[in-house]
């Protein structure tokens, strides 16, 4: 991925949780050693212990999905002792809005605006918001959820989940107030590329690097 120019590079074990696991710290080192682009890391943290390994192991930023609801004060610690830059949390949402935990397989008691309003209350750098229902859809992002989100909170947030095209991408980035996208199924299953995104986007008229 690095060699495809992609800004960030997105790690999350989403089988950590449902499996009652920890991070994969030993793997986590291993990639980190060869990269040279940021690196956000997450799944089955739940501890300023898992959090401080995770970043000596090389991550740039560590993601905190059902921690965030169950243990919110790990967002605080985690802020105060890393700095917000190094926390993400990572909301799965429905497309009734509704944040879901391990997985998206619980229900979190909370709207995906509450919790991200909740989160940056704590001290986080980042939301990454991730539609459930659009996950490998390739169908587009969910940008009523994404809007909605966006408009809420002052912190940068992130859509992720349903990208199929470079349509897709500038249709979220025009239509909300998200910072970034994430994009998964579609770099690896179709043909569109980082650097295809990055000039489609410039011809779009958005600022990006080339």
């Amino acid at each position: 991925m690095e060699r495809r120019e992609i800004d960030e590079l997105v790690i999350l074990d989403i089988a950590a949780t449902p499996n009652n696991r920890g991070p994969r710290f030993e793997e986590v080192g291993a990639l980190c050693e060869n990269l040279f682009m940021p690196v956000t890391v997450g799944g089955g943290v739940r501890s300023i212990a898992d959090i401080r390994r995770l970043l000596a192991s090389g991550a740039d930023k560590v993601a905190i999905c059902t921690a965030a609801v169950e243990i919110p004060n790990l967002i605080s610690d985690a802020a105060m002792k890393f700095g917000s830059q190094a926390v993400v949390v990572s909301i799965d949402a429905n497309s009734s809005g509704q944040a879901k935990t391990h997985c998206g397989s619980r229900d979190a008691g909370f709207t995906a605006i509450d919790l991200s309003l909740e989160s940056e209350r704590l001290g986080a750098g980042e939301i990454l918001l991730n539609s459930v229902d659009r996950d490998g859809t390739l169908d587009g992002y969910d940008i009523d959820l994404i809007r909605k989100v966006a408009d809420a909170v002052d912190i940068p947030v992130i859509a992720c989940g349903g990208c199929g095209s470079y349509e897709h991408i500038a249709e979220v980035l025009y239509s909300t107030k998200a910072h970034a996208v994430g994009v998964g199924a579609a770099f690896q299953f179709l043909e569109i590329t980082p650097k295809g995104a990055a000039r489609y986007l410039h011809e779009q008229g958005f600022q990006v690097r080339l």
